[in-house]
């Protein structure tokens, strides 16, 4: 058996899950409504308020994908009660970052702005206090967007090694390097 896959998932009070005859789960919560489309061999069977994820064979793809779906469903049961939140900070002289709704301007040391327009699924914030980095938090009920839309905004300038400067994760290590040695006489 999977790992991850045997697991039951405990269905809170106020969440309710449906599972359409072609396989489409769908999660209501007080947040909001996730739906995700199911492979039609995995059997998703819910008694109790508990959720159990199996499959019919012991072939690789339907081990691959027990614990795929497991995961996936668990995580949009997290999303509609909790909810996920990610926090980006600004290492860099000059570095800010503002926002007018769903619209994120970035100055990340070019000679552009970057204007990045974000999807309506998440919540967006920014913070710039004196003495501390530019922060920038993301929050919404959807795991998989949001962690995409964390990663393209961490990509327009990731940290670099030398000194640090860059988008990062709260939280995150980076692996420093030493700079040039001087020369041996």
């Amino acid at each position: 058996m999977s790992r991850i896959g045997k697991n039951p998932i405990n269905v809170p009070a106020g969440v309710t899950i449906t599972v359409s005859n072609d396989n489409v789960v769908t999660v209501k919560g007080p947040k909001g409504e996730l739906t995700q489309a199911v492979d039609a061999d995995i059997i998703i069977s819910q008694e109790d308020g508990v959720l159990t994820v199996s499959r019919p064979t012991e072939q690789k793809r339907h081990k691959a994908l027990h614990g795929l779906y497991r995961s996936l469903i668990n995580n949009m049961v997290v999303g509609v009660t909790d909810g996920f939140k990610i926090e980006q900070e600004l290492v860099g002289v000059g570095y800010r970052a503002t926002n007018q709704g769903n619209t994120l301007d970035l100055v990340l040391g070019y000679s552009h702005h970057y204007v990045f327009q974000l999807p309506t699924e998440i919540k967006v914030t920014t913070t710039s206090e004196k003495g501390q980095t530019p922060k920038i938090i993301l929050e919404s009920i959807d795991k998989q967007l949001i962690g995409q839309v964390a990663a393209k905004i961490r990509s327009l300038r990731t940290p670099e090694p030398y000194k640090g400067k860059g988008i990062k994760f709260v939280g995150e290590v980076l692996r420093r390097k030493a700079g040039k040695s001087a020369s041996k006489k």
